[in-house]
């Protein structure tokens, strides 16, 4: 009997996804419409989001850069990977906290397969990030130490970086459908985030023992970054972060399961 309720339990939130993916017209193309809505009136339309992944990489990056005394050509791709990869997850953290409330027609119409709504999330944010690959892509190809082998392996962590970002999404979901003021607060986080994780300075300035050396050790975003960004600048993985990176993902995951199973059923009261 113990194990019927387990297996029920972990069958609630994975049964959604996969009838998600395997009906993934309405989310894909939902989410689809928002971008192109986002920018309709702009003459350069989806254009637009090619901006802000140069501006961070070849702006800030230069600058801090300069101040840090590094070559931009090695310094660049460290940042660049950071700041795609912080700009995924975090897209899709603060928007997960309004995916159920901004969809709360289609959940009052009976559409009560939440799943759908976060992927859109998702959706979105993976498109953003493809955007910005064209500014990550020249940093890379100015990267003096750049090898083949390194770059495949940094692409190959992507898929581990995206089911974390799926359970996170879920979690988040129902955490901002039943406080509205969560979504508020998140976003005024990742400023202060986005300076606390490595991304636009390097871990190894900071002693192990210092504050900052034991904040970067507790920083999951870091660990989640340096999976993807450590076998392009090294040609290896980091065994630390695909640890830390692949027990998230599994003690999230249950956390997502077991949510899903108490409070999703909630969700059309609480919008």
């Amino acid at each position: 009997t113990c194990l019927r309720k387990t297996i029920d339990t972990m069958q609630s939130l994975l049964r959604d996804l996969w009838q998600s993916f395997h009906h993934a017209r309405f989310w894909v193309f939902s989410a689809w419409l928002d971008i192109v809505a986002s920018s309709r009136m702009s003459r350069m339309g989806i254009l637009w989001l090619l901006l802000p992944s140069f501006l961070y990489i070849w702006g800030v990056g230069s600058f801090f850069a300069l101040l840090q005394h590094h070559e931009m050509r090695d310094f660049a791709v460290y940042i660049a990977v950071g700041t795609i990869v912080f700009r995924l997850i975090t897209g899709v953290i603060v928007e997960s906290t309004t995916a159920h409330k901004a969809s709360s027609s289609f959940i009052m119409d009976g559409h009560t397969r939440l799943s759908d709504f976060v992927l859109r999330v998702i959706a979105k944010a993976v498109f953003a990030f493809i955007m910005s690959l064209p500014a990550a892509a020249m940093a890379i190809a100015v990267y003096p130490h750049l090898s083949a082998v390194g770059l495949v392996l940094g692409i190959a962590a992507l898929p581990l970086v995206l089911v974390n970002i799926l359970w996170i999404g879920v979690v988040f979901s129902l955490i901002g459908a039943r406080h509205p003021d969560f979504s508020h607060v998140v976003p005024n986080m990742f400023m202060f985030l986005y300076l606390l994780t490595p991304i636009i300075w390097s871990a190894q300035q900071m002693p192990p023992g210092s504050v900052r050396g034991r904040l970067v050790t507790w920083n999951p975003f870091y660990y989640l970054i340096e999976t993807v960004r450590a076998p392009i600048m090294d040609g290896h993985y980091d065994v630390r972060a695909l640890l830390v990176a692949g027990a998230l993902a599994v003690v999230g995951w249950l956390v997502a399961i077991l949510a899903y199973r108490r409070w999703a059923r909630f969700v059309p009261i609480w919008i």
